[in-house]
């Protein structure tokens, strides 16, 4: 026999350690690992992780197998690792309902477990025992496994096999949006059992998902039915959210060593370099000492301070832990494996050096891996005085296989035995490396030939429907019905995916099924979703932010591929519309907005762009693998049908004119808009009870006893009918009263009031009239109004009284009522009538209807949960509703229902309103998307305050009253909305201009000219802008400033960490009747998110914008008092308005002094009537909460700036700083 090489020797000594360590404790009957010789549970994480060195090494042998001995030892490891990977499958494959149930509840108590018995693959503990929902755990298994099989292993051998991965799949694809306990089997780090989001949990799904894309599980030898599929939108939503998240781990917990196999081996699931970096940086930065990584701060386990008798920790004994957390080498295999990825041999043999001193000999000369390293007890009071002096002691078990495993690659790499792409077969290790630029090809289709040809007059020429065959087209909702058969399996009752969104990733592919070739449309103009869609600008809009994500987010083969069918819909009065046009001259130009594209039709495209074999719709399970699926094929045959026609819209014309019912036509006047509760005329924005001064809506004056109280009433009705009314002729009465409910002077006039208290007074006497006609059974009093009504509705040609006698009709007979009229032999009810002018609306952009007739047909924006879910996994929370009585938070996602529900209830009756923060969660969830920077700093997106600001800013640019701005805001198109919403989310300041037909539109103003000035044009009936006023807008651009930061909750950079350390120094902070108290320090780390949410909840209280952030200002200048160390400690409890108070009361003063603006209103000398009104609660200027306009109005820097008199209010008002003698003082 030939003598070894060398390389041959030193393998076989790891072959022997690996044996000796690893191999020794797999069981032979499941193949899997018990966690150590005393408790034989066996986890899927550790597990996973023991066997990567068993896998390395087979690796290692594969290379240099020129002898049959070095192939047999290559093959019994290779077969090793099929054997756990196996165990591990057919334990989970016996919960197989759990799979199945998990992706409709996402419960934890339906999730598979996180360990099973070694012995016999069993549970072991029950569903509620144990935190089983460990996203990362099975994501992890499902990554090793493609990697593996990448490798050459076969681990699956049946269909039934690749059904359940496929449904593991599903399992993990809403990572991003399902709380967890995570890699440390913990949730929340206080142990109570919350489950929280993971970055860890979501960075290894994602990686999962990406790895198991277009697999074969056969390897070579597989067919079409073993290849796995993921839609890509799915693993993109992960990285979108990781991204967001990095380096956060959850809520409580700022900071996790375990992010490094995130960031790293094996995961490589951060694509963007410089977010790798800055989380490595933290977690050395806080988090390593010199026996290896903490886990995270405050980190209770195994510590000389832990009481381990319980299972959970008191809140407040988090702080005994800091700085004696236990140390893990663990992660200095981790960053081994990182930097040898990284290429960066000095930092591997750097980290080497210093595990080579914390590892254990055993007594046969072993170097081993010990679980932890803790601080004696008797050392514990100097660890505190000093961290890191001391020496520690093992705790734990020794070896500790899942990093004993890691340490052994590591040293197979360091040994150059392994290459880093044979540990990384799939290539996910260069996923942060740049990409070229992507070009995305966009192809226009048109309906018919008759829009064919109107787009050949622009010289756009582009194909019809008919015409692209034998490619079909179809709306994106039939691609995400065919994706419903995927990993279907009757044999083991898996029903295949669940989730009925595609997004732009997946339409943007083309899909072949048999010899056929099909395209879909993107969801979003997918016209039967909502009203949003028949906004022709805002899909322009939409569009272009797609075409914008695909650049960045696009990383399969070939190129992305856009399909759009241009509809007889889509035109605006026969013509398609110019800003249609303008955008397809964009396209054909082959650039917009800094993206490449290319216009073309689709058989150009077929062979750049990516396909996807729809070849999981066949009949594998009935024998017949290569015909379709019975129930796919009649789906396509109907479908293919009817996927592109319109419906008609019902016909409210006919019956002549009868004159006698113009008198009624004034009674239904303005039903409508007396269900609006926008309030922009009150100074605090709508935040205090109701009080006479500010517009309440009708309902809260007098409710009539026979509807129900959250109905709102319209009296009016019979109010103006002569047979009981008052007697003033019926017209008149009409206006009278609409004038009446909504004072349109913003200054509400007395009279107003008492006209408005005598007409409470009218309905007093005639309401109790109606009520006996309405309970005598001979007079038919209801039945003939209803008739007359019907008959109005027929003649009317205005859609907005259309739209008043169908509210009134809804809520004198509800929605199911039965009209009498009949429609193609089928009983026509109000619900039917709505629809129909619902859709007339939409077609005649008559956008403030629209959103009231949605709002009453209950319609819902089909992506509401999703785009809510969007802005809660990035960290923000919404609420809806008007402060501060009717606020509803959002903190974790919600179903359709009962989001839709829980908007209804915060705003009552007011329909519009609530379907406009529908719309408004919609467009906050595009722009995260989008541009996540327009968020920062901002933890919670108050979507009732954002409406009001909206308002009041267009009430401030029009300088109109605050009921016409209301009306203004509704009836903006949902592009404008959208448009309005991002000025005043980015702050940049805004003018209105008029377009034809009385809509506005807002324009950005570039020039340092126009900002000053506001531009209103609202045209005239003939459409020309004319500039009504101009006004000097530099005076309350501070005071607006700070209502927009207020409103937004935005605060200045590291704002809750360093409200931490002056809690720290004092006993407590005020904010409006909510103390924070210190112990708040003891309970949370300074970055945690749960304190900042604590911090905000307690501003929150307060209900005027501006005067919120000013409170903002006075904690900041308390933190630079402790930042600066000029005092010790800050003394008791704190309240932070009297230094706001203070800060006003000097301001004042100084005003005096100089004679300054203030003069005019706070700084006047009081006679007796300025103190009687200041009693009674109202400023001569307006200020909110008893501070000077002037002041909220007054830069924060320079002489008379807030910040200096906020200073010198801190200066008086705590004891603590000193009061005579010098002091350094210098305000950065």
């Amino acid at each position: 026999m030939r003598s070894r090489s060398n390389s041959g020797v030193r393998l076989d000594y790891y072959q022997r350690i690996v044996h000796r360590l690893i191999l020794a404790h797999q069981e032979p009957v499941t193949g899997l690992f018990p966690a150590s010789n005393v408790n034989s549970h066996a986890w899927i994480r550790d597990n996973v992780y023991c066997i990567l060195a068993v896998w390395g090494l087979s690796m290692a042998y594969k290379k240099i197998a020129d002898q049959d001995e070095d192939r047999a030892k290559c093959y019994e490891l290779e077969q090793s690792c099929v054997k756990l990977m196996r165990g591990l499958l057919m334990a989970m494959m016996n919960q197989k309902d759990k799979v199945e149930k998990f992706k409709t509840t996402q419960s934890p108590c339906d999730s598979l477990h996180a360990k099973y018995s070694s012995k016999n693959g069993l549970p072991v503990v029950g569903d509620n025992e144990w935190g089983h929902l460990q996203i990362d755990a099975v994501s992890l298994y499902l990554l090793i496994l493609a990697q593996m099989t990448a490798s050459g292993l076969q681990i699956v051998f049946s269909l039934d096999e690749v059904s359940f991965i496929q449904n593991l799949v599903f399992y993990i694809e809403s990572a991003y949006s399902i709380p967890d306990y995570g890699i440390w089997e913990r949730g929340d780090k206080t142990n109570h059992g919350e489950p929280e989001l993971n970055a860890s949990s979501i960075g290894m799904a994602k990686a999962a998902l990406e790895a198991m894309n277009e697999l074969d599980l056969f390897g070579a030898r597989g067919g079409p039915a073993s290849v796995i599929h993921v839609l890509a939108d799915e693993a993109h939503k992960c990285q979108a959210v990781l991204q967001s998240m990095l380096p956060r781990e959850s809520n409580s917990k700022e900071l996790d060593s375990g992010l490094l196999c995130v960031i790293g081996f094996p995961a490589f699931a951060a694509d963007d370099a410089q977010l790798i970096h800055n989380t490595k940086d933290a977690i050395l930065s806080r988090l390593q000492g010199k026996y290896g990584c903490k886990r995270f701060l405050r980190d209770g386990y195994r510590t000389p301070k832990e009481d381990p008798s319980r299972l959970y920790y008191e809140r407040w004994e988090l702080r005994m832990f800091e700085n004696i957390e236990c140390e893990w080498p663990l992660f200095f295999c981790y960053l081994i494996l990182f930097h040898a990825f990284q290429n960066d041999k000095r930092s591997v043999q750097d980290y080497a050096d210093r595990l080579e001193k914390i590892m254990v000999r055993s007594d046969d000369g072993i170097l081993l891996i010990p679980e932890s390293y803790a601080v004696p007890m008797d050392l514990v009071g100097f660890e505190y005085e000093k961290p890191g002096s001391q020496l520690r002691e093992v705790v734990g078990r020794c070896p500790f296989l899942w990093g004993q495993s890691l340490f052994i690659l590591g040293r197979l790499l360091q040994e150059g035995f392994l290459a880093v792409g044979e540990l990384d077969p799939l290539n996910r290790r260069l996923g942060a490396q740049k990409k070229p630029d992507v070009v995305v090809q966009v192809v226009i289709i048109a309906e018919d030939n008759e829009i064919r040809d109107k787009l050949a007059e622009h010289d756009l020429h582009v194909q019809t429907i008919a015409e692209v065959a034998p490619i079909e087209v179809q709306p994106a909702r039939v691609l995400s019905h065919l994706y419903t058969y995927l990993g279907r399996n009757r044999k083991l009752g898996l029903t295949g995916r669940k989730s009925r969104d595609v997004g732009i990733l997946s339409t943007s592919k083309l899909y072949s099924l048999k010899d056929r070739i099909f395209a879909f449309t993107p969801q979003f103009v997918d016209l039967s979703r909502f009203y949003i869609a028949s906004d022709n600008e805002l899909m322009i809009d939409i569009l272009k932010g797609e075409i914008n994500f695909l650049k960045s987010a696009w990383d399969l083969l070939g190129r992305p591929l856009v399909t759009l069918v241009l509809k007889r819909i889509h035109l605006d009065q026969d013509k398609i519309p110019l800003a249609m046009i303008q955008t397809m001259r964009k396209l054909k130009s082959g650039y917009i907005n800094g993206t490449r594209v290319m216009l073309g039709s689709l058989k150009d495209f077929l062979n750049t762009s990516a396909i996807t074999d729809l070849s999981f719709l066949g009949s594998t399970e009935d024998g017949y693998p290569d015909r379709l699926h019975p129930d796919v094929q009649t789906y396509l045959d109907e479908h293919l049908l009817r996927s592109f026609s319109n419906r008609n819209t019902m016909n409210l014309r006919g019956g002549q004119l009868r004159p006698r019912h113009l008198r009624r036509r004034m009674s239904c006047k303005g039903a409508i808009k007396k269900t609006r509760s926008i309030n922009v005329d009150s100074d605090n924005l709508g935040m205090e009870g109701p009080s006479p001064l500010t517009e309440r809506r009708l309902s809260s004056i007098v409710p009539p006893p026979w509807l129900h109280p959250n109905q709102q009433s319209h009296v009016s009705v019979f109010a103006t009918t002569p047979e009981e009314g008052p007697s003033s002729p019926p017209h008149l009465g009409g206006e009278l009263i609409r004038e009446n409910i909504y004072p349109i002077d913003p200054h509400h006039s007395r009279s107003a009031i008492d006209r408005r208290s005598e007409f409470v007074r009218q309905q007093e006497i005639t309401v109790p009239k109606i009520l006996i006609q309405r309970h005598r059974a001979d007079n038919n009093f209801a039945d003939t109004e209803v008739e007359e009504l019907i008959a109005m509705l027929r003649e009317t040609e205005n859609l907005e009284e259309q739209g008043d006698i169908l509210q009134y009709l809804v809520d004198t007979q509800g929605l199911d009522f039965n009209t009498g009229m009949l429609e193609e032999g089928r009983v026509v009810t109000v619900r039917d009538l709505l629809k129909g002018l619902y859709e007339k609306a939409c077609q005649q952009k008559l956008w403030g209807l629209v959103r009231h007739t949605a709002g009453m047909l209950g319609k819902r924006v089909e992506d509401l949960a999703k785009a809510v879910t969007d802005l809660l996994v990035r960290q923000k929370q919404v609420t809806v509703g008007m402060p501060p009585n009717n606020e509803h938070t959002i903190t974790a996602p919600l179903p359709e229902g009962e989001l839709r529900q829980l908007i209804h209830d915060a705003y009552g009756d007011d329909e519009s309103t609530a379907m406009l923060t529908q719309e408004l969660m919609v467009y906050l969830a595009m722009f995260i998307r989008t541009e996540p920077q327009l968020f920062h700093e901002m933890l919670r997106l108050r979507v009732g305050l954002i409406i009001q600001v909206m308002a009041k800013e267009l009430s401030r640019t029009l300088n109109c009253g605050g009921e016409a701005a209301s009306e203004h805001l509704l009836n903006l198109s949902p592009f404008e909305m959208k448009n309005l919403l991002y000025h005043i989310l980015s702050g940049k300041e805004f003018a209105v201009s008029s377009v034809a037909r009385g809509n506005l539109s807002i324009v950005s103003c570039k020039s340092s000219r126009v900002s000053k000035k506001s531009q209103i044009g609202l045209g005239d009936p003939e459409g020309e802008d004319a500039l009504i006023a101009t006004i000097d807008d530099r005076q309350g651009q501070w005071l607006r400033r700070r209502r927009l930061d207020g409103a937004l909750n935005r605060v200045p950079r590291d704002f809750y960490s360093r409200v931490w350390t002056v809690l720290e120094k004092c006993q407590g902070l005020a904010i409006e009747g909510r103390i924070l108290q210190q112990s708040l320090t003891q309970e949370m780390t300074p970055g945690e998110l749960k304190f900042a949410l604590e911090v905000e909840t307690a501003l929150n209280q307060i209900p005027q914008p501006e005067y919120r952030q000013l409170v903002v200002e006075a904690l900041m200048v308390l933190t630079l008092v402790t930042e600066h160390n000029m005092v010790a400690s800050l003394g008791d409890i704190i309240c932070v308005e009297h230094l706001v108070h203070k800060a006003n009361q000097l301001f004042l003063e100084d005003q005096r002094k100089v004679q300054g603006d203030a003069t005019l209103c706070c700084a006047k000398l009081k006679d007796g009537k300025e103190q009687q009104q200041a009693a009674s609660g109202m400023l001569l200027c307006g200020g909110a909460a008893y501070i000077c306009q002037h002041l909220y109005d007054s830069a924060p820097s320079g002489s008379y700036g807030t910040m200096t008199y906020m200073s010198r209010a801190v200066a008086l008002v705590l004891d603590c700083v000193p009061k005579h003698g010098e002091m350094e003082c210098a305000i950065s």
